[in-house]
């Protein structure tokens, strides 16, 4: 339900159905390409707003019925086809631009409001796309895409914290890491500690927290679409678990899903039921 999504829970992925497949893979290649460009490389953040800037000429030429420019011609060729056909809004493909170019600024989060705030553009807006390619669009439905959207933003951050520390890419509010005793240093230079598997620790439990609030949402959407966000799920809570099981030592070792896992997660889908207290 991130940029992420097809790269973390490909068994999920097979559960598309196939009439919503080039539609999904469309927004998913408007948001690897704009991901890549914010974050890939080593051109300077000048740079990289600049070709955010030109990115997003060619969504407003699209979205406004017009060609884009030849250097991104077979991403937005095929997203425009899909705005065409499934009406796809403009306000979520517009956020992923913003998160994209708060990513260059690297500003931090001084508390986690902020962080969700991030999440709300970088992570939210996919999922509230995928909504729409079901049909669906109460309210209700719409915050648990939400929650279930964010907890997967924070559950690759708290993933990933032995490769954004040493970039640079502090993702942990300032708030949690003044509360835990933990200095942006030990982030940088991952630098294992009590204190700082503590810090995983409750970053973890609120992720989770967050997965179960949005998880009745995976019941309640019918057919494919439904098995689908159960395997998400699933799969945001596996990673956790595992987290879990090294002790919080993000900072040494990124836990990942592997094909061992599928056989779980089938079966974690199979037997899901209502959010555990």
């Amino acid at each position: 339900m991130s940029v992420e999504h097809y790269e973390n829970f490909p068994v999920a992925s097979i559960l598309c159905p196939p009439a919503l497949r080039p539609a999904v893979q469309a927004i998913y290649h408007f948001a690897r390409t704009a991901d890549d460009i914010a974050d890939e490389g080593d051109a300077t953040p000048a740079l990289r707003l600049a070709e955010l800037a030109a990115y997003r000429a060619d969504l407003q030429a699209v979205l406004a019925g017009q060609p884009p420019s030849a250097r991104w011609a077979p991403v937005f060729g095929a997203l425009s086809r899909r705005i065409v056909s499934h009406g796809l809004p403009a306000a979520p493909l517009q956020h992923l631009l913003d998160a994209f170019e708060q990513d260059v600024a690297s500003p931090g989060y001084a508390d986690r409001a902020a962080l969700l705030d991030y999440c709300s553009r970088s992570a939210n807006p996919v999922g509230r796309l995928l909504l729409h390619l079901y049909g669906v669009s109460d309210a209700v439905s719409l915050q648990q895409a939400d929650a279930i959207c964010s907890a997967l933003q924070l559950i690759n951050f708290w993933q990933d914290m032995s490769v954004d520390g040493p970039r640079g890419r502090i993702c942990v509010p300032a708030a949690d890491l003044e509360a835990h005793g933990v200095g942006v240093d030990a982030l940088r230079q991952r630098i294992d500690s009590p204190a700082a598997r503590r810090l995983v620790h409750s970053l973890c439990l609120w992720a989770r927290g967050l997965m179960w609030q949005g998880a009745p949402l995976a019941l309640r959407l019918p057919g494919r679409g439904g098995w689908e966000l159960r395997l998400v799920v699933q799969g945001g809570l596996r990673i956790l678990e595992k987290i879990d099981r090294m002790d919080h030592a993000t900072l040494l070792e990124r836990p990942t899903l592997t094909v061992s896992d599928a056989p779980l997660l089938l079966w974690r889908a199979l037997r899901m039921a209502a959010p555990r207290s």
